[in-house]
């Protein structure tokens, strides 16, 4: 039994006649009725009743129609769903993220992608660099958003859509955070919250080497993975840190964030789409389309302006 052949079948019992059937199904009158006997042979079952004057369908053929058209829709929609999911617009689309995504990329692309590819299903998992690029070059993530440069050689192609920078964050209450001259040498002596060598290294070697360029080791006092929790801590008065300037944008009552000038000389840390070329789908490849529509304006972008608004010492990023 084919399709083909229940297509035919229901065209007939909607027509109730050879010839117009034959006609809407643009083939020869000989060829369908050819087609039904062997439908009906195979059934074991007589679909129609036949006369001189007219057909109707057997009490099986009824009950046979209803499941030939439910099996015709089904098969429309799976072939509709398979040509969707071909073309990225169906399906669904595995997106790993670092912490950072979450203060502005993510809330832009998401709903964007949601708008545009309302049947494609996002699965968003949280997770490092290190551990999304593992996972992309392994084909059990579609795409990932993470912080670059990476740390390690990998197979993924690596797509900007944010740059950044870092600035120092500082509990308000400290007493550098009052200095209008303030540098990375001057914090020397300070406690230091990082980021773990082994989970987060990018990070972690983007403030070990502003620091030895600035003449001095940071003496760690406590190490974290997200940036998130960095400034938690610093927030706790556990010590200073290094964090990307797009976490500024929300805010620590109790943080104070500076651009210091041995930061702004660095090379820009970013936040980029990774995706293995082998692996990818074409809900992967909109989806990176889509992105490099959306790319976002650096977060430091208009801060002179915001922060000459501010008074005095309690000035802080605005972003």
């Amino acid at each position: 039994m084919e399709l083909r052949q229940l297509r035919q079948f229901v065209m007939l019992a909607e027509t109730m006649n050879f010839r117009r059937a034959a006609d809407r199904l643009n083939m020869a009158q000989p060829a369908l009725s050819v087609s039904i006997r062997k439908l009906e042979d195979e059934l074991r079952a007589p679909l129609f009743e036949r006369s001189t004057r007219d057909m109707r369908l057997t009490a099986f053929g009824k009950l046979f129609l209803d499941h030939a058209r439910r099996t015709l829709f089904e098969a429309d929609q799976a072939l509709r769903i398979a040509q969707s999911a071909a073309i990225g617009e169906a399906g669904t689309l595995s997106i790993g993220f670092v912490g950072t995504a979450t203060y502005a990329a993510l809330p832009r692309l998401i709903p964007a992608h949601r708008a545009a590819f309302p049947h494609v299903q996002l699965q968003l998992r949280e997770s490092t660099s290190s551990e999304i690029l593992a996972q992309i070059e392994q084909g059990s993530m579609d795409l990932g958003i993470v912080r670059a440069p990476v740390a390690r050689t990998t197979e993924c192609v690596l797509q900007t859509i944010e740059e950044d920078h870092l600035v120092l964050a500082l509990h308000r209450d400290h007493p550098l955070a009052a200095r209008d001259d303030l540098s990375l040498a001057d914090l020397r002596e300070e406690p230091f919250v990082t980021y773990s060598a082994a989970i987060v290294p990018s990070l972690h070697a983007m403030l070990s080497f502003a620091c030895q360029n600035a003449g001095f080791v940071p003496k760690v006092s406590q190490e974290a993975v997200q940036v998130q929790t960095v400034i938690s801590l610093v927030d706790s008065g556990l010590g200073v840190a290094l964090v990307p300037s797009a976490a500024t944008r929300n805010q620590s009552s109790n943080v104070r964030f500076r651009q210091l000038p041995d930061l702004q000389t660095m090379a820009p840390i970013s936040l980029a789409i990774a995706h293995a070329p082998k692996w990818e789908t074409a809900a992967s490849r909109n989806f990176r389309a889509l992105a490099a529509t959306y790319r976002l304006p650096r977060p430091g972008d208009g801060l002179s302006i915001a922060t000459r608004a501010m008074h005095g010492n309690e000035a802080s990023l605005s972003i």
